[in-house]
């Protein structure tokens, strides 16, 4: 059934003030039912992120023999099959939406001994998925798929897979990743080098269920065949999407708001980074780790922001934020450029396009450029009608700029919040004062 259209429609506001939690981690709640899956014994995980592309791995796992049962509202129990306890599924593995679920899974499947076929919806099938195919592969999976099995539907028949030593040719998490969980099937110790920091999610939740794993610089070793054990996981909130109401906080007048337990990894705060540069009005309190993460509450305030360059090393640590930071840019004093994040172009949208093309509907002044975005900033915005892409990003993004624009804003098609915001539009109602 589809799901049913949703438009938000958002006037300025005065202030937003108060205390907000997010969502659990989006990265972390895929990765804690995948590992849970994999581990002996039985998995709790709190605070779990119950939006669309979670409960695609969810439903992945519970295929592949897995019991999974939602034990609250964000709570589940996951009873592990061990390394060598998955079944071969008799159905296509749908993965939806979610780029995480069908790289990361692509590495567990090439250890398994069986046949699986995975696939998604059409913004999964136009995904490229060769950086993954290609080490593994090497490491022995016989993966086929459509162009020489670099786009789904893929299909995947594991086992005897060899480690392999492995550069990555750019910065990715889910390659990291699923290179790494497919080292856990192999005989032997897998490496993994990469070019600049990725988030390390994979990492210290492998650590965490007792994965023998060492990390020299920027290289990754994991060894084969461990007996990973069932924990008991609390998702910090994710920083993704704290970084909505963070820059809301500081465009929208006389704002005062408290994030609580938001995740501040540091290969994921370049958000916060950003932000600080561009003169934001952020306090980081009560730091404190959950699960071999750090974590923290965020106290925003309404601030003066100024234009900063965006490049580098910093774009893997904030990719998933340049929409909303755009919106930021666009309302900053001078001008914004981003480099170096050509990885835009294929996400969910193309969303270096989407932001520009969106923004300027709403009189911002965005050049779109082949790795990144020009942004002049403007004294105001002007309300009209945005669409979203069917990416959930861009209709947060867009929110928060309803939220400071002239008039009405109509976000066009705002249920993709879904994938990894529940609750966003009631979230920042309970804030308007």
């Amino acid at each position: 059934m589809q799901e049913q259209h949703v438009d938000l429609h958002l006037q300025p506001v005065k202030q937003l003030r108060g205390e907000v939690t997010v969502p659990g981690d989006k990265s972390i709640s895929h990765r804690a039912v995948m590992l849970g899956s994999l581990a002996e014994g039985t998995t709790q995980i709190e605070n779990f992120l119950m939006g669309a592309d979670c409960l695609s791995t969810v439903a992945c796992c519970r295929a592949l023999g897995v019991d999974i049962r939602q034990t609250g509202p964000t709570s589940l129990e996951v009873k592990g099959r061990g390394l060598n306890g998955l079944r071969e599924p008799d159905q296509v593995l749908d993965t939806g939406n979610s780029g995480t679920t069908t790289r990361l899974l692509m590495g567990i499947l090439a250890g398994q001994d069986f046949f699986s076929v995975l696939t998604g919806d059409e913004s999964i099938r136009r995904r490229p998925m060769g950086r993954v195919v290609e080490p593994l592969r090497q490491m022995g999976a016989r993966i086929n798929g459509r162009r020489r099995g670099t786009l789904a539907p893929l299909a995947i028949s594991g086992g005897n897979l060899q480690p392999i030593a492995y550069t990555l040719p750019v910065a990715s998490a889910q390659v990291k990743s699923a290179v790494l969980l497919a080292g856990l099937f192999a005989d032997g110790i897998t490496k993994v080098s990469e070019p600049v920091p990725s988030r390390d999610h994979t990492e210290r939740m492998l650590k965490n269920f007792g994965a023998e794993l060492t990390i020299e610089g920027r290289q990754i070793a994991v060894h084969g065949r461990p007996r990973l054990v069932g924990q008991t996981i609390v998702v910090p909130g994710d920083i993704s999407s704290a970084a909505f109401l963070l820059v809301a906080g500081c465009l929208v007048p006389q704002s005062e708001l408290r994030l609580l337990n938001i995740g501040i990894n540091p290969t994921r705060n370049g958000i916060l980074e950003v932000l600080w540069q561009m003169g934001a009005d952020i306090q980081v309190e009560n730091e404190r780790e959950t699960a071999g993460e750090p974590v923290a509450d965020l106290v925003v305030r309404t601030s003066r922001l100024r234009g900063v360059t965006i490049e580098g090393d910093l774009i893997p640590r904030l990719i998933d934020e340049i929409p909303v930071l755009a919106v930021a840019a666009s309302l900053a004093e001078g001008k914004t450029v981003i480099k170096d994040a050509a990885e835009l172009r294929v996400k969910e949208t193309d969303r270096i396009e989407a932001v520009a093309t969106e923004l300027c509907r709403l009189g911002a002044r965005v050049t779109a450029r082949p790795d990144g975005l020009e942004i002049e900033g403007v004294e105001y915005l002007t309300g009209t009608v945005c669409h979203t892409y069917d990416d959930h990003r861009m209709a947060m993004a867009l929110a928060v700029a309803g939220l400071v624009a002239r008039g009405q804003t109509i976000v066009r098609g705002s249920e993709c919040v879904n994938v990894s915001f529940p609750g966003f539009a009631e979230k920042l109602l309970n804030l308007l004062q």
